[in-house]
């Protein structure tokens, strides 16, 4: 029988992808006055996986991540799903379209896992809708790709900042960062 144990806290992160750079700024500002300060920001990077956002996002897109200073609960995944559903409405052009996509994840020192509202054979449901899709495993130091891992999280540059996270976060445990005044999910 296993022992069940308090989970580890983990290292929010959220992406983001635009095609307007000068949103960036003021979406920053609201992810910060919800899971308190970024610790780290990655440079841009070009979102040109895909074209399936270009009809309603507008071309070209680029995307940023951002790590937050504060380790949280695993289940604050959820609602930083919310949340990004939520201030993608408060971005939304006119015509209803959204200028900002944002995609929720976490990070520990085994995988990096993305928030989804679709389900999927390799998602976990959580609640509230939510799934969790592991997106990327470390191992042999490095991470590893799995089949169905989106093409810009298989790429250097993205992982190459998520290695740089990592660090931070192995810092932050060291340093007991969890803190009771994080604004969401905090742990004491």
């Amino acid at each position: 029988m296993s022992t069940l144990r308090p989970l580890s806290p983990v290292k929010l992160v959220a992406g983001f992808f635009l095609a307007d750079k000068k949103l960036a700024a003021p979406f920053l500002e609201a992810a910060q006055k919800r899971f308190g300060p970024v610790d780290l920001l990655s440079p841009w990077f070009v979102f040109d996986q895909t074209r399936y956002y270009e009809k309603e996002m507008g071309w070209p897109l680029f995307r940023r991540l951002a790590s937050f200073s504060q380790l949280v609960e695993p289940i604050t995944l959820v609602d930083a799903k919310l949340w990004a559903q939520e201030i993608e409405q408060q971005f939304l052009s006119p015509d209803g379209a959204r200028k900002v996509n944002v995609d929720p994840g976490y990070l520990t020192k085994e995988r990096f896992v993305l928030a989804t509202g679709k389900n999927f054979v390799h998602r976990i449901a959580l609640t509230e809708g939510v799934y969790a899709d592991l997106t990327l495993v470390y191992s042999n130091k490095g991470f590893q790709t799995l089949p169905w891992t989106y093409p810009d999280y298989a790429g250097k540059a993205m992982q190459g900042f998520l290695l740089q996270v990592r660090k931070k976060y192995f810092f932050d445990i060291k340093r007991g960062v969890a803190k009771a005044d994080n604004p969401v999910g905090a742990l004491p």
